[in-house]
């Protein structure tokens, strides 16, 4: 039964997710087992976190997963740790809007039953501070505070304010103050923190920072106090299928041998991995596996063409628009995704390489990259951003990831927009989604063409798992009809 918390914060930008990163990366260096998760809809932080624990991380969000995915994923992958740290969302009662609590790390807390220890930024202020911390305690008072870590505090004399401060709030244990120490945040740009890949190439890597960060942690919080005050959380509740025990008949009662099955072979699904193509669901990729795929990565970048004997490619997001000029570059790569395209085998592709399949992208600077073509649009790249947050997509093409209708919740955040062309032979594109925000507000979305499919919009498979069933089949269908 391990230990667990929702590591949340007052606001966006308040350093949760470095004290989230310093605390995975200290208790891991004194050998307990920590499992990360991240609240919402993000790609980013999960790469860091697994970088700080060694596990992989995995989102978790009330809004995009129905609650027995939600639990049944938390299950089972906070077995077998020691720990579980959840790092939240925005404001701990940020979520998909101001009346609800719905896709928020306090509602998360509360359908995992978990505590949360809050991250508050104390900068320039002494007793307001506990004010703050009195308002968060007390907003919801189903919420289980485990205690708070106060960041940005300037100075010994500070420090000493704020404890007095505090010292009213019995309900609200001071569990740590944190020393301002900006130069340990990790560098930010256009889509939020900067990569787990691209932090390993930055000037003192990405491994440097962590020890860093934990180092600053360990030098302000009590550890093993914070660890002897969280709850064991007893996985058995959480509604997670236990495995089939193997057992072994008796000889005596033993019912005739029959034939064994003809094993079916795993449909051979290409997954774009390297630097311009990271955002994927974890889950997402565990949800393919179990419907009987095996997922074989490469890289546009840096390969000359796809792996052997691919059935299906599904091409995730990331940041095509700051490696434009390099895909271009891959001739070789763009002509084979371009052939696999029209060979009307199954092609999923979501945001980044959405992108990739247009005719061209405009980069933030203006210049144009040729890529693949396969559908006729121009992705261009704008200094604000295009579009954020929560969609339930329904499919408007019948496809690889199920017939017209289907349904499935994720998000969109981008800053690219897409200029339609006309190309000869395209004519076939039409519409792949109907995306409706949590405000009713709907447009369409991506293209669809054969067995091609993709747009802007990030799925979540757990919102509908037959939706990866679907595209398990449709690879395995193209495949036998060869």
């Amino acid at each position: 039964m391990p230990k667990a918390l929702v590591l949340a914060g007052t606001r966006s930008g308040c350093g949760k997710t470095s004290v989230a990163l310093g605390l995975m990366r200290a208790l891991t260096r004194r050998g307990v087992v920590v499992q990360p998760f991240k609240a919402g809809p993000d790609f980013i932080d999960p790469g860091l976190h697994a970088a700080a624990s060694g596990r992989v991380s995995h989102n978790l969000d009330t809004w995009m997963l129905p609650e027995p995915a939600l639990r049944a994923g938390f299950a089972r992958y906070a077995a077998g740790a020691d720990v579980a740290i959840v790092e939240g969302v925005m404001g701990l009662f940020d979520g998909c809007s101001g009346a609800g609590e719905a896709g928020s790390s306090a509602h998360l807390a509360k359908l995992l039953g978990l505590p949360v220890l809050l991250v508050v930024d104390a900068a320039s202020q002494a007793r307001s501070a506990a004010a703050v911390v009195l308002g968060f305690a007390r907003f919801d008072p189903d919420l289980a505070l485990a205690g708070v870590l106060l960041n940005r505090v300037a100075s010994s004399r500070h420090e000493a304010l704020l404890r007095q401060a505090l010292q009213s709030l019995p309900d609200a244990p001071l569990l740590g103050c944190l020393p301002r120490a900006e130069g340990l945040g990790l560098s930010s740009r256009h889509l939020g923190l900067v990569t787990a890949e691209d932090c390993a190439n930055e000037q003192g890597g990405l491994e440097a920072r962590l020890e860093a960060l934990a180092d600053w942690v360990e030098a302000a919080v009590d550890i093993p106090a914070l660890l002897a005050s969280l709850p064991e959380i007893s996985l058995s509740d959480f509604g997670l299928p236990p495995a089939e025990p193997e057992t072994q008949a008796s000889t005596a009662d033993s019912a005739p041998p029959t034939r064994p099955a003809r094993p079916v072979r795993p449909v051979r699904i290409g997954l774009a991995r390297d630097r311009a193509f990271c955002f994927v669901y974890a889950e997402n990729l565990r949800l393919l596996e179990a419907a009987g795929a095996e997922l074989v990565p490469f890289s546009p970048l840096t390969d000359a063409g796809l792996p052997e004997n691919l059935d299906g490619l599904y091409l995730p997001g990331g940041y095509p628009e700051l490696s434009a000029a390099e895909l271009a570059a891959n001739a070789p790569m763009l002509a084979a995704v371009r052939a696999f395209c029209a060979s009307n085998r199954p092609v999923w592709a979501e945001c980044g390489g959405f992108m990739y399949l247009q005719r061209s992208l405009i980069d933030a600077q203006g210049l144009e990259h040729e890529l693949c073509g396969v559908f006729p649009g121009r992705a261009v790249m704008r200094q604000k951003r295009a579009a954020l947050g929560y969609r339930q997509a329904r499919t408007l093409a019948p496809g690889p990831l199920g017939p017209v209708g289907t349904v499935l919740r994720g998000h969109e955040f981008h800053y690219s927009e897409l200029e339609p062309g006309v190309l000869p032979g395209n004519d076939g594109v039409q519409p792949a989604f109907a995306l409706t925000a949590v405000d009713g507000a709907a447009h369409l979305d991506g293209a669809a063409l054969g067995n091609v499919i993709g747009g802007y919009f990030h799925a979540h498979l757990a919102s509908n798992p037959e939706a990866a069933q679907a595209f398990v089949m449709a690879c395995r269908a193209a495949r036998d009809q060869e």
